[in-house]
């Protein structure tokens, strides 16, 4: 062909997409938010010390969806609208995958996993892994989260002892990092890792603010490439990790530690179930029978097994670690609140004295209604996952529970989206729209979940309408192992301490950090912690 023809084709076709794409975005441009900073970078480079300082302002000043500018122009959609999310992630199956960006990045840190999969390898790799996490099976976990809740009990009374007037300021984020990573050691794998006992642990080293320092501060250059991701075909995106640069040489870095150790966890697994020898009920050791049952073409690889346990480790430990910390700092500032807990655990802890019990069972900690609700509320307020992202797959229409004014003033309450708008999910502007939750959506008041029986008129989440969790086919599998963990630790702290603001009242702040993190704002440099004054119960 003359290339002068070829180039005229080439430009023809060029312009026709640049076309296409100009009418399919023309709802998208209409769409109000925050004036960007520039073509090149967009809103990308903007920096909030806290989670959810300027997503506040913005939702409250443009509605529970807008937009702001992604590099190269690109338009990036905040979503935190009820009807938008029912659709987007219950109705809609898997036409809101998550983003190219999220995938990518989650691939890095944990393989292809059930965080990476997608449509059909997700559906087949949730089916797999489904046996592990039902009711019947996590509630036979309890024994072992009460038994790390006690070890970390008792190692705070022997410090607590030594001390005037039986009170310390304590990091309780570091300690209860080490005791969420014995217990998903135990109950996940059936290893005892030895967090609590200053044991030197390659995982946990491996962990160690891994978020804070790979994801936070992102430069130009990575802001620039990963939008360029979009454009990449997704055999040639798994090179990425081979990139020069501190996140990517430290998620290798920790993967590689993660997946050695998980190989040989697996194989040894795998070798008991194959010979009929395997009679455990840790999370590894279901998921290798239930890969084992499967059709060849079903199972999951060597390479997605690995890769579940290497998710294993990362969600479940640091995020419910973090959630507790968050929810005793709250308790701290809340004192009257984690007074009336502490009253309800007494009055339970007495009835199964009179049954002749040792322990409470998933039906008591269920029966704490005070307990409870403040979990739910910490969860709400400070959700560890405060954000995803999610891609349309098809030209789509969003339908919204709250109008919005475009930028030309017309009202409306749905939105036409092109195929391939990135959509930020806001899980943490929607567990604080006051339209759900009340005008005292942003403060700490756990009645809510005691005094009113539904929260807002669309369900959305798979717990009490939070979307902490996610919602839909991709939501958090792990969601019940989370809550029965927290309760569990729940109950033996505050039956045992006493938690308050330390005297030097410390600023802790949301930080940013791919998770929300607690860091000390004079102390950022030390990494996350969050600092109480722990006393023991008199």
């Amino acid at each position: 062909m003359d290339p002068q023809v070829l180039l005229l084709v080439a430009g023809g076709a060029l312009l026709v997409l640049a076309v296409r794409r100009w009418l399919a975005g023309r709802w998208l441009r209409k769409v109000r938010g925050p004036p960007s900073p520039g073509w090149l970078l967009g809103h990308s480079k903007e920096f909030e010390l806290n989670v959810g300082d300027l997503e506040s302002e913005y939702v409250a000043k443009y509605g529970a969806v807008y937009k702001k500018m992604a590099p190269l122009g690109e338009h990036l959609l905040h979503v935190a609208d009820p009807k938008a999310l029912q659709y987007m992630l219950h109705k809609s199956g898997y036409h809101f995958q998550k983003s190219v960006v999220s995938r990518t990045v989650s691939g890095e840190i944990t393989g292809p996993g059930i965080l990476v999969a997608q449509n059909q390898d997700h559906s087949r790799q949730r089916k797999i892994m489904n046996p592990a996490f039902t009711a019947a099976q996590l509630r036979s976990f309890l024994p072992i989260f009460r038994s790390s809740a006690q070890k970390l009990s008792q190692k705070w009374q022997d410090i607590l002892q030594n001390e005037p007037g039986s009170s310390k300021k304590i990091n309780v984020l570091a300690t209860l990092t080490r005791c969420t990573l014995d217990i998903i050691g135990e109950v996940g794998f059936d290893v005892q890792f030895g967090a609590m006992d200053e044991k030197l642990n390659p995982v946990m080293e491996a962990y160690k603010d891994m978020f804070a320092d790979s994801i936070a501060f992102p430069s130009t250059f990575t802001v620039l490439f990963q939008r360029l991701w979009y454009y990449i075909p997704t055999p040639i995106l798994k090179y990425v990790k081979y990139m020069p640069g501190k996140d990517h040489a430290r998620f290798r870095r920790t993967l590689k530690i993660i997946n050695e150790y998980s190989k040989k966890l697996i194989d040894e697994k795998t070798e008991a179930v194959l010979a009929g020898n395997e009679k455990k009920k840790d999370i590894m050791s279901i998921l290798v029978k239930a890969n084992s049952a499967e059709s060849q073409k079903e199972r999951l690889t060597d390479e997605e097994m690995i890769a579940q346990m290497a998710t294993f480790l990362l969600a479940g430990h640091e995020t419910t670690a973090s959630s507790m910390s968050w929810l005793l700092w709250e308790l701290s500032r809340h004192t009257e609140y984690q007074s009336k807990m502490r009253e309800e655990i007494k009055a339970v802890r007495a009835r199964v004295a009179a049954r002749g019990d040792q322990d409470f069972s998933v039906s008591d900690l269920d029966s704490m209604t005070y307990c409870l609700a403040a979990q739910k509320e910490v969860l709400r307020l400070h959700p560890i996952a405060y954000m995803t992202e999610r891609q349309a797959g098809r030209d789509d229409v969003l339908p919204l529970a709250y109008p919005i004014t475009l930028s030309d003033g017309e009202v409306v309450n749905e939105l036409p989206i092109p195929k391939g708008t990135t959509l930020r999910v806001s899980n943490w502007a929607y567990n604080r729209l006051p339209q759900i939750w009340g005008p005292d959506a942003n403060e700490f008041n756990p009645m809510r979940f005691i005094e009113q029986e539904k929260m807002g008129a669309t369900y959305v989440g798979v717990t009490s309408n939070l979307m902490t969790f996610s919602a839909g086919l991709q939501a958090c599998i792990g969601w019940r192992f989370s809550i029965i963990e927290m309760q569990a630790l729940l109950v033996e702290l505050i039956e045992k301490f006493e938690f308050s603001i330390p005297e030097d009242k410390p600023e802790i702040i949301r930080f940013a950090g791919g998770l929300m993190t607690p860091l000390v704002a004079s102390e950022m440099h030390l990494g996350s912690q969050m600092p109480l004054q722990v006393s023991l119960v008199q």
